[in-house]
């Protein structure tokens, strides 16, 4: 994007909303293209056409950025999320199947220990975690209506373990080029990860447990 003299004086509530709109946008589309690992805040403050001091004035590191984008998808997924009223195991499945299809919020999940939560201040973990303890209670709370024996504590126990579940598949499920190449060897075949397959079984051993 190219700089916008209007953008870059922003000052109204609309125009700030505006730019952290496309700060966001930016960030996802950068995260499709390239590891979170090699995204800095300089190239997306070029990539948005802003100078890394004025993105700092709203987000203040990348983990900062991302920490708002994956609540913000999250958001935007539990707002048009439709899960079966069936069979446990059915819900379990529509839901590995659906966040399959959002690899923004795997991506991120998966990368929330081990590099999201670093080189960034207490507040804004605190903001980030508040945030995503409210979408949590929202997805658990749209389970427990698909699922009504999964009451309360155990809808958000169920949450919680999908998150870590599909921190931990998606990266085996998505290596790195040489990775895939070497997993094309038929010897191999064991350690290929099927995401939306593997997430769906685990979920529904999950479930079996917490009911």
């Amino acid at each position: 994007m190219s700089p916008d003299l209007d953008f870059q004086r922003a000052r109204s509530p609309e125009q700030r909303e505006a730019r952290r709109g496309a700060i966001l946008g930016e960030a996802a589309d950068l995260l499709a293209e390239m590891p979170l690992s090699e995204i800095s805040l300089r190239e997306l403050a070029r990539r948005v056409g802003l100078s890394k001091t004025n993105v700092v004035r709203y987000y203040e590191t990348r983990e900062a950025v991302y920490f708002a984008l994956l609540n913000q998808t999250i958001s935007d997924w539990v707002d048009v999320l439709e899960l079966p009223a069936g069979e446990p195991g059915e819900v379990a499945d529509a839901l590995a199947e659906s966040v399959a299809l959002e690899p923004v919020i795997c991506e991120l999940w998966s990368a929330l220990g081990s590099e999201l939560e670093r080189n960034i201040s207490a507040e804004a973990v605190l903001e980030f975690k508040l945030a995503h303890s409210a979408q949590q209670a929202r997805l658990a709370e749209l389970i427990s209506e698909r699922i009504p024996a999964l009451e309360g504590p155990a809808a958000r126990e169920f949450v919680a373990m999908m998150i870590l579940l599909v921190a931990g598949l998606w990266p085996f499920a998505n290596p790195a080029p040489p990775v895939v190449e070497a997993l094309r060897d038929p010897r191999l075949a064991h350690s290929r990860v099927d995401f939306q397959a593997r997430l769906g079984r685990a979920l529904r051993v999950v479930l079996d447990g917490l009911l």
